[in-house]
């Protein structure tokens, strides 16, 4: 479930009171009058399974809600009540399936920016990366795919594809496109820097190198690994389960390609430079096509899943909402029916 607080205007009150009354899924819709003080208004709350909130979420920013007032959401870990399960119950779809997309797009949003601290991520991990490579040292890899802050960008433009989002698909070109330039830039320079201390070596960099060589030597199945994280990647977000991003990020060979790429750049090594930044680009083009896809089938598929639920509740006679009054006809939980 999913928990709304609206900050209203009084005198919209009666109309986003009526639009959650109407929204399939709704329990435990409460008004409290003139509790907003900024902006000043009426405190609208209520719950919302997760499959019914994103067409609530839309239904109130298309009322202007959120330019008047405010839309707040934050998930539920825990409901005990016998009308948050017949919500649940008579939404269509099911709650693991559904996709906020107003929530989805939010989150990459803020994830996409080219920040100092982005930045800051991005070239640290190429960096402990770079010291992978010229020690072979597979450990340094995973922790610097660990760190790498790249698949929010790149989930960004995933879903201003199927969004139709331009400027979130502009911006989050540039955080990824930015960020690469200059975290192998500076990696180059740190590439240069160790040498100088006798800690880098260009024989190092051009060693038969079991644990590392396939970063600069791309094959097929890393395009396959980048399609298949890809996808993880999207079902992690768009399913709130942020845990697997983890695992997405230490499958891919993003920012040991770059790394790679710096340090050969350093050297004058250009079949390694030329072999990285093709496995760079790989990856890169495996994910977007995969997350974006995986968002296109998930959206139709959702749509299916509504309709065919919609088809089923209608055969079989099931009632699609519950209505819910209360005194002075302010809405409110009564956990029944009013007689007709």
């Amino acid at each position: 479930m999913l928990h709304l607080r609206l900050l209203v205007p009084a005198d919209r009150t009666d109309e986003v009171v009526r639009t959650v009354e109407r929204t399939v899924g709704t329990a435990h819709l409460a008004v409290v009058p003139g509790a907003a003080r900024d902006p000043l208004g009426d405190l609208v709350m209520c719950d919302v399974a997760r499959e019914a909130g994103d067409e609530l979420i839309s239904d109130l920013r298309a009322l202007g809600i959120d330019d008047i007032g405010s839309i707040t959401v934050e998930n539920i870990d825990l409901t005990l009540s016998r009308r948050a399960e017949e919500a649940e119950e008579a939404a269509p779809g099911e709650g693991a399936d559904a996709v906020l997309w107003e929530q989805l797009e939010d989150v990459t949003h803020e994830e996409s920016t080219l920040s100092l601290t982005y930045l800051a991520f991005l070239s640290l991990a190429t960096m402990i990366a770079a010291c992978g490579v010229v020690l072979d040292n597979a450990i340094l890899i995973v922790g610097a795919m660990a760190v790498g802050p790249e698949f929010g960008p790149l989930a960004g433009v995933c879903t201003a594809l199927v969004q139709r989002a331009p400027r979130l698909a502009w911006r989050s070109l540039v955080a990824v496109v930015g960020g690469f330039a200059v975290a192998m830039v500076l990696t180059t320079a740190f590439g240069l820097l160790m040498d100088a201390f006798g800690l880098f070596t260009r024989s190092m960099l051009e060693a038969e190198r079991a644990n590392t060589s396939f970063i600069w030597n791309p094959d097929p199945f890393s395009l396959v690994v980048a399609v298949l994280a890809g996808v993880a990647g999207m079902l992690s977000l768009t399913s709130s389960r942020s845990g697997a991003l983890v695992g997405v990020a230490i499958s891919v060979t993003t920012v040991p390609a770059a790394a790679n790429a710096a340090v050969a750049l350093g050297y004058g090594d250009f079949d390694q430079v030329w072999g990285s930044s093709s496995q760079l680009l790989l990856n890169l083009a495996g994910i977007l096509v995969a997350g974006t896809l995986t968002l296109v089938a998930q959206k139709a598929l959702w749509a299916l899943s509504q309709r065919r639920q919609i088809r089923r509740r209608g055969q079989s006679g099931s009632p699609g909402r519950v209505d819910r009054t209360g005194p002075g006809g302010v809405a409110a939980d009564t956990g029944s029916t009013p007689p007709a």
